[in-house]
């Protein structure tokens, strides 16, 4: 038994200091990041055409699964609300759901796996054929370039992409609704505009704004610092999935939390 915990010991402690050392490193990664964005060059033309690379290409992605929500959480909530005799007030429970958590955490987790995923296994790639560092060589800052640029885009591209999946999915709903209630897009509308408040669409934005920092910048950090060799650019993909989304979480939880206090204070 003592043999076993002391051989435990060394395993367990290179477990601890990766874990703080991949804590200091992401940490610097960010604070860089802060101080170089402010700064020029500033490269418009590179920004312009991650945010069509980030955007655009998700439409058609976002459009079917906002569409699908749309329908698919009407037809969910109706049973429930016709068994109290509230089937008018799904409208409402709808615009609700929709803006205030399913749009802002939905639309994130489509874009951590296809954009996050994306931005990491291109750096990964640019980091094992040593393009980053030839782009050092060549005097141009490849971290305002390659990180800077995909960071920016993601934050600014996640709310529009947001505000985009709420109007699908309340399109969706109001068909569905359409159908069986037979309600008017005027009414339904109306009833959308009346449940929402001004908090509801600011914290959907700052959320938004949040999420989409947070995949840029993770699938960032894991492509810019993968191992060499082709497994490694397989590996940031997958890590800045899998990070962005347990961190997405965790923000959702966070900011839920302040907002429910602000509305109820």
């Amino acid at each position: 038994m003592a043999e076993n915990i002391e051989f435990n010991k060394p395993v367990l402690s290179k477990k601890l200091d990766n874990f703080f050392t991949g804590m200091s490193d992401a940490f610097r990664f960010v604070s860089r990041f802060f101080k170089e964005v402010w700064f020029p060059p500033y490269e418009f033309k590179e920004i312009l055409r991650q945010c069509y690379e980030i955007g655009y290409r998700s439409l058609p992605l976002i459009s079917l699964t906002g569409f699908i929500i749309g329908i698919v959480f009407t037809n969910q909530s109706r049973p429930s609300l016709a068994e109290f005799g509230a089937s008018s007030w799904l409208p409402s429970l709808i615009s609700i759901a929709v803006v205030r958590a399913l749009g802002p955490l939905v639309t994130a987790l489509i874009a951590s796996g296809k954009v996050g995923s994306s931005i990491g296994a291109e750096l990964g790639s640019m980091n094992v054929t040593e393009q980053i560092d030839a782009m050092e060589v060549s005097a141009i800052n490849p971290f305002k370039y390659l990180v800077i640029t995909r960071t920016l885009a993601a934050t600014f591209m996640i709310p529009v992409l947001v505000m985009y999946t709420d109007f699908v999915a309340l399109i969706g709903s109001f068909l569905s609704v359409n159908v069986n209630e037979l309600v008017s897009m005027s009414t339904f509308f109306v009833q959308v505009f009346e449940a929402i408040s001004f908090l509801d669409i600011f914290s959907s934005v700052i959320k938004s704004l949040i999420f989409g920092f947070t995949i840029g910048i993770v699938g960032c950090y894991k492509g810019y610092n993968s191992s060499r060799g082709t497994e490694g650019v397989g590996q940031a993909a997958n890590a800045a999935v899998v990070m962005s989304m347990f961190l997405i979480f965790i923000e959702e939880l966070l900011i839920m939390q302040i907002v429910n206090a602000i509305r109820y204070a």
